[in-house]
């Protein structure tokens, strides 16, 4: 028989890694708040559970899909009062300090914490090729392995809680810096009288190519799409948090406080729920321009 594991948050990033455990051969026990993302998984095969404590008195262990550390902390406490759970991996991004006061309170329960963010976006998560970051105790990271390389490739950061999570908000905040940096090129680019589709191509043979100017730009940005797949509110979060956690470690960071501020505005005068590579909007506007196909 597959091994059971408890699936709790089945949106954009989890319902896909949930799908891709289940074709694996999982059996999962699943819960998330909404209905309808239950049902598809569900319709998988998949085993509903009525809450996270229902899931955690399931399985000896339960990955965490999460948008942000609040919610976190307050499933975490839930699958605490779980009778079976021995292991709770958490694929969200909450930042290092989170990560260590979760794993603390977990401890006090006897259960294990392993931080494991992942970094890919949605298609990564749908294909299977995400960069999936493991911070816990080597031996169990090692047991951990072959289920979590279902989601992508495996890096073992480190045995310290949060120690994932730290490598995590690194890697988002260059991401976000790409983004934000690359649109400000294009759209003066684009004032100045250029083809955004002819920059990118150069940018892209040369030394200024980045995730942006590779993939968001010419698929999201200039089509006019913005579907990319992850909202700019969770984008702010992650380069706030990464930007705290420096703070709290001591590490000067003075271009990426610009970038957040950047990314601040783009919450405020876009959304939340705006999809990350609308961040463009805010430049043109102000340019007068529009940055799209020929």
């Amino acid at each position: 028989m597959a091994k059971q594991v408890g699936f709790i948050g089945l949106g954009r990033m989890g319902e896909p890694m949930a799908l891709r455990l289940v074709a694996a051969g999982y059996e999962l026990v699943v819960y998330d708040v909404r209905p309808e993302s239950v049902a598809a998984l569900t319709a998988k095969g998949a085993r509903a559970a009525a809450s996270p404590a229902a899931v955690a008195s399931a399985v000896d262990t339960v990955l965490l899909s999460l948008p942000t550390p609040p919610i976190v902390r307050e499933v975490a406490a839930n699958v605490s009062g779980g009778s079976k759970v021995k292991t709770v991996i958490d694929l969200s991004t909450t930042g290092a300090t989170a990560a260590r006061e979760i794993a603390a309170a977990l401890a006090a329960k006897g259960i294990t914490a392993v931080d494991s963010p992942v970094s890919g976006g949605v298609a990564g998560a749908v294909a299977g090729t995400l960069a999936v970051m493991v911070a816990g105790p080597r031996a169990l990271c090692a047991e951990l392995e072959p289920m979590l390389a279902v989601f992508g490739k495996v890096f073992f950061i480190g045995e310290r809680p949060g120690m994932g999570q730290t490598m995590k908000l690194a890697n988002n905040l260059l991401s976000a810096t790409a983004m934000a940096a690359t649109a400000e090129a294009v759209v003066f680019g684009v004032k100045s009288g250029l083809d955004p589709a002819v920059m990118c191509d150069v940018i892209n043979a040369g030394s200024g190519r980045n995730t942006a100017s590779m993939d968001k730009v010419p698929k999201q940005v200039i089509t006019r799409k913005f579907a990319q797949g992850f909202a700019t509110g969770l984008m702010y979060k992650d380069v706030r948090l990464c930007l705290e956690e420096a703070e709290a470690a001591g590490a000067p960071m003075p271009v990426s406080t610009a970038v957040r501020a950047m990314w601040a505005r783009a919450n405020d005068e876009l959304g939340g729920d705006s999809d990350m590579t609308a961040i463009v909007q805010l430049l043109e506007r102000a340019a007068g321009v529009v940055v799209k196909g020929k």
